[in-house]
């Protein structure tokens, strides 16, 4: 007989309805759930005043920190670090001039010293000459063997499994969901598919220029040494303007380098939210913001409450963090 009930039970659990079951089970029963669920159920109900057509539910996530940790170092710079050892074997002479000379040297402060621009500048000279598949190619490669210093995984895993379950509760509910980042949109767009389940067309980052090259008689595009749109601050509204052509509802950041981006978002009509991910977290991440060369966040956390964004807290918001 114990047999047959606990049979009829677990038949009862398997076809128990899928609504039943927590959206985001990595998060705490927190305000800031509840919040992020509440936006969600207004903007998808029918019968809400804030219901929004499937083809306005338009999300943006910056990558760098939010979706993905970015301590020690953004996760773009490590890859350009590495691939300047290779060059330098063969050219020493990089090893005596900026900015290559703190990047070989691993100079963090000298790096974060050096400004978005002279970064996006070392990045874009580093992988020049490559076409856009022999470069995704390598950076494929680079994930593979590379690990973090500290947790010992391949870089692409380190991603925040919160998010990642609200990307894809956000896709279940018609939502449009996409990356919009400071690094290199080629870069993030080797990982996004199998990291997040965001497919590389719906990837918005920095830009370098490209060359159309014939070779013999076959075409092919170049990456050239020069930066073409650099897409952080107020070019993130830039990004999404040129490549969406709407204004999102959804905006989630983490650094002020994402102000622009849910302040544009949140100043539109109607139900919207900006949210900030605060890593305060030191035992199982990073603690950081107002002072960090990577990820600062200090504007952002002074005009969080007037503008009415979310701060996510890592430490009480989230019950785990990595896959």
């Amino acid at each position: 007989m114990r047999f047959f009930i606990a049979l009829l039970t677990g038949l009862f659990l398997a076809t128990a309805p899928v609504a039943a079951q927590d959206p985001l089970p990595s998060w705490r029963q927190t305000a800031a759930k509840e919040r992020i669920l509440a936006l969600v159920h207004q903007v998808t109900s029918p019968k809400s005043r804030s219901f929004v057509p499937h083809e306005d539910r338009i999300a943006v996530f910056d990558n760098d920190g939010t979706l993905l940790l970015e301590q020690p170092v953004y996760v773009e710079i490590a890859q350009v670090i590495d691939r300047l050892k290779s060059i330098a074997l063969t050219q020493p002479s990089l090893r005596d001039v900026q900015p290559y000379k703190a990047a070989l040297d691993n100079d963090s402060a000298a790096i974060a010293a050096m400004g978005s621009s002279a970064l996006f500048d070392l990045v874009a000279k580093t992988n020049a000459g490559m076409s856009p598949d022999e470069f995704r190619a390598a950076v494929d490669a680079w994930f593979k063997t590379t690990r973090h210093p500290r947790f010992s995984k391949p870089l692409d895993q380190l991603t925040y499994q919160p998010m990642v379950e609200l990307i894809r509760l956000l896709k279940k509910r018609g939502f449009k969901v996409y990356i919009v980042t400071g690094s290199g949109v080629e870069f993030v767009r080797a990982f996004s598919q199998r990291a997040y389940g965001i497919p590389p067309e719906n990837v918005i980052g920095s830009t370098g220029k490209l060359a159309v090259v014939k070779k013999g008689e076959t075409l092919t595009l170049l990456r050239e040494p020069q930066i073409d749109h650099i897409n952080d601050g107020p070019g993130k509204v830039i990004g999404i303007s040129e490549t969406i052509g709407k204004r999102p509802i959804l905006a989630v950041g983490n650094s002020d380098g994402d102000y622009e981006m849910l302040q544009w978002t949140t100043e539109g009509s109607g139900a919207r939210l900006g949210a900030l991910l605060h890593h305060d977290d030191a035992k199982r991440e990073y603690h950081y913001d107002r002072n960090s060369a990577v990820g600062r966040l200090n504007r952002g956390l002074d005009d969080a409450p007037a503008r009415n964004w979310l701060i996510i807290s890592m430490d009480k918001d989230w019950k785990r963090i990595f896959p």
